[in-house]
């Protein structure tokens, strides 16, 4: 469970005084082929179909009668439209980390070793051997949240391409909405960018300019106990930060070396201005991952109460 074991019983009871209003923020992004993901990546847009639909209950129901049907679940569906319920079904294909979403512990690593000291070998095409998703599905996550709207204090709609956070701003942000992240807490991180995708839909330039967190501000969420981050980005960090070693190094330091959860493509703005608005910046959240066994991450649509 990594930094998520900073969360216990009594920091949830806590969490529970957050509640004023019960107003309630969903802060997932839609799951559908207008995603950041292209044809052309590791990862898809979620393609979503229907199994069974109201057109094809005439053409069941006559083949039954005419004894066309050789297929047995065709025969079971037809026979229960032969009374009057109706019903569809329906299925998704998708990558489980093309829109709003926890890193598992299992998602990143280097020198062949995941967090913990578990080598790389574990994760198979079988899935996840250790650290798989479905450890932090077993508890769920629950727990006080603190949004740090980087972008309002800024006096902006969102950050520029590319832009990296470092601490320093984060304890600014803090000081500025009257905040305190306390061990324990979840911290969301809002830059603006996920406005920026809905309004040009270029998948392609939206992911290689996110602004985000500077790999340097590890050491920060590390000094402050957090334990987990998200933010309205592709990867939390900021993108074009990369170095020769190191592709990614906010992953290499917060997954394989803290075991921090990291929450990706979360939609912050709705909740930024209710903040805004109120003074607010700390609240209920919830957002447990699918029990996926071997999963190196998880789709979610996590909820904030206020």
């Amino acid at each position: 469970l990594g930094t998520l074991n900073l969360i216990t019983p009594e920091r949830v009871a806590e969490a529970g005084a957050e509640i004023r209003t019960g107003r309630t923020f969903p802060l997932g992004i839609t799951f559908d082929t207008d995603g950041a993901w292209g044809d052309d990546t590791f990862r898809i847009n979620t393609r979503h179909f229907l199994t069974v639909d109201g057109g094809d209950e005439r053409g069941l129901v006559d083949a039954l009668d005419e004894r066309e049907i050789v297929s047995t679940a065709d025969r079971m569906l037809a026979n229960s439209w032969r009374k009057s319920m109706r019903f569809a079904d329906d299925v998704v294909i998708m990558s489980l980390q093309s829109a709003t979403q926890w890193d598992g512990l299992a998602h990143a690593w280097y020198d062949d070793r995941l967090y913990n000291d578990v080598p790389a070998s574990s994760v198979t095409s079988r899935g996840a051997g250790r650290n798989g998703i479905e450890h932090v599905a077993r508890r769920g996550i629950v727990g006080r949240a603190v949004l740090l709207d980087v972008a309002g204090f800024r006096g902006v709609d969102h950050l520029p391409a590319n832009e990296a956070i470092y601490a320093d701003e984060l304890d600014a942000v803090c000081a500025t909405q009257g905040s305190t992240v306390t061990p324990g807490d979840i911290l969301l991180v809002r830059t603006g960018w996920w406005s920026t995708y809905r309004g040009r839909q270029d998948a392609a330039a939206w992911r290689a300019g996110c602004p985000g967190l500077s790999w340097t501000a590890a050491e920060w969420l590390f000094q402050k106990d957090v334990a987990a981050v998200a933010a309205d980005n592709l990867a939390v960090e900021a993108s074009g930060q990369g170095h020769e070693w190191a592709g990614l190094p906010m992953h290499m330091l917060a997954i394989r070396d803290m075991g921090l959860t990291l929450g990706e493509m979360w939609n912050l703005d709705d909740i930024a201005a209710d903040c805004r608005e109120d003074g607010r910046y700390s609240m209920l959240l919830a957002a447990p991952p699918l029990a996926i066994p071997g999963a190196v991450g998880s789709p979610i649509n996590p909820v904030v109460v206020k």
